[in-house]
């Protein structure tokens, strides 16, 4: 009992206390009597359900505080139970994590009892069913690994720069040093191999090649295509694409079993790589070469001779002579800026020329099957895609980022993932 009333639940006034007994005091502890009321089953029984609910929703919140600053490290757990989809692993203090069938490796078999170590790749507060979700097949996995067995990589010695996987297969990892003390290589290798050996012992005996990061991308590709020994390569920076020359002996060897080198070297530099031997790429290059001589003579006008000279100075398609800087284009042995202004009109004129020719061939034209059963491609974007000239699944791959620009709806975040979707199940055989 109190004179001024600040807490109306545990606390009642002087004054309404003393109406009901005048002998009370400032200080007193008054008592009342409340009736119990009677539920029925129904009003008991969704009593309960609440209360259930809000307890496992305050323990779902505490396992998600608990492991939201984990996100992105491993974790190790204890199988708990198995069944053909997920493997479901109890994380201890009553969290449990599930290793679904896409992040486990190819030919994985847990047993209940089994401790387990795996990347904790999200942490999801508002799901109904699982929060946590353990990867052993992704990249970042074996990126992980590797900070845990060198020192170096973790006091930022040593650079891990991009990371490729066949999970349970092969891998490789690029690394480069902050410090040219130290051989990055070498110490990813460890002595002996002993720190290699840990990370694919972790990973089914999972083979991997570190080579050496190079901000050059010929040569990063070079080094990325070992232990395949590299003979030219040719670089188309619009397409984000190399042809990769090896000599005929060493070609299958380049290529690597189903394609996993090449494949492999691809997810791990970025670019699209297209293997083959010395003779095929000097063969691809002459065939080019004439056809860049035989559009140039036909849409510019001009003579072979002439045609042959903007080929042999690096020149390939209209686009680059219509855009091109002038000074590159005055470079050209007999080139003037009359000339040079001419071409740059007649160029741009003919691509104009092409374009509509295309839109009018693109009318009515339907995506295909393949392309309309890509995943995660909505059926209104593939027929913008057909409106464009895409129709197929191998159109789709054979397109770059920029090609696919000017798409409602479509974003260049998007338009990538499309992209290498489509090249992932055409060029490296991934089920769609």
């Amino acid at each position: 009992m109190v004179e001024n009333v600040e807490h109306p639940t545990k606390e009642i006034s002087f004054e309404a206390a003393s109406f009901d007994d005048d002998s009370v005091q400032l200080g007193d502890y008054i008592e009342d009597q409340i009736e119990s009321v009677t539920f029925d089953r129904i009003t008991t029984q969704t009593a309960k359900q609440v209360i259930v609910q809000k307890v496992r929703e305050a323990e779902r919140a505490q396992i998600v505080e608990q492991f939201i600053d984990n996100e992105g490290e491993l974790v190790t757990g204890v199988v708990k139970k198995v069944n053909r989809e997920t493997v479901i692993l109890d994380l201890g203090n009553n969290a449990e994590a599930v290793i679904l069938r896409e992040d486990q490796l190819p030919r994985e078999n847990f047993r209940p009892g089994d401790r387990v170590r795996g990347l904790l790749y999200k942490v999801a507060p508002e799901a109904r069913g699982f929060q946590l979700f353990i990867t052993r097949s992704k990249p970042e996995m074996l990126a992980e690994l590797f900070r845990v067995e060198v020192p170096e990589i973790g006091e930022e010695l040593i650079e891990l720069k991009a990371a490729a996987r066949d999970p349970g297969s092969r891998a490789k990892i690029a690394v480069k040093t902050n410090d040219k003390r130290i051989d990055p290589v070498g110490a990813c290798v460890g002595m002996r191999g002993a720190r290699v050996q840990a990370v694919s012992g972790e990973l089914g005996g999972e083979r991997i090649d570190i080579v050496l990061w190079d901000d050059n991308p010929a040569q990063f590709v070079i080094n990325a295509m070992a232990p395949a020994d590299v003979a030219s390569i040719i670089m188309d920076e619009d397409a984000h694409s190399m042809d990769i020359a090896v000599e005929a002996d060493n070609l299958a060897q380049a290529i690597g079993r189903n394609g996993q080198n090449v494949r492999l070297a691809s997810q791990l530099t970025g670019w699209e790589l297209n293997v083959m031997t010395v003779a095929d790429l000097q063969k691809k290059h002459q065939e080019e070469s004439m056809a860049s001589i035989e559009n140039f003579m036909k849409y510019l006008d001009i003579e072979q001779d002439f045609a042959e000279l903007l080929v042999e100075e690096g020149f390939s398609t209209l686009e680059e002579i219509a855009y091109v800087p002038m000074n590159e284009l005055l470079d050209v042995d007999g080139m003037d800026e009359d000339l040079a202004d001419e071409l740059r009109s007649r160029a741009k004129e003919a691509l104009t020329t092409i374009a509509l020719a295309k839109e009018e061939s693109f009318e009515g034209l339907e995506p295909a099957e393949d392309l309309l059963a890509l995943a995660g491609l909505e059926r209104d974007m593939a027929f913008k895609l057909a409106a464009k000239g895409v129709a197929t699944l191998e159109d789709l791959a054979d397109q770059g980022v920029d090609d696919l620009e000017g798409i409602e709806g479509l974003t260049e975040q998007r338009a990538g993932e499309l992209i290498m979707a489509a090249r992932n199940i055409c060029w490296f055989g991934e089920d769609a």
